[in-house]
């Protein structure tokens, strides 16, 4: 699903999911730099984020997949 990755003013990520008019801050990451790995929205949703440049600029539109009964690692 195509996902737009954005952060705001006070550094805070969201992810904007248009076919379900949905958008929710990222509450936890698998990985420091985002990219390549799981990410849990607010709502319980967690999103395989692609691997991606760690200076990749935002925002961007991603095509992620849902990941279904898989934790984010601490």
């Amino acid at each position: 699903m195509k996902v737009m990755i954005r952060k705001n003013r006070e550094g805070a990520l969201s992810a904007y999911i248009a076919k379900k008019d949905l958008e929710e801050p990222i509450v936890e990451m698998e990985r420091p730099e985002l990219w390549g790995g799981l990410v849990r929205l607010a709502n319980g949703w967690q999103l395989e984020l692609p691997v991606m440049d760690i200076a990749t600029t935002l925002p961007i539109t991603v095509e992620a997949r849902r990941a279904l009964e898989m934790e984010v690692p601490a």
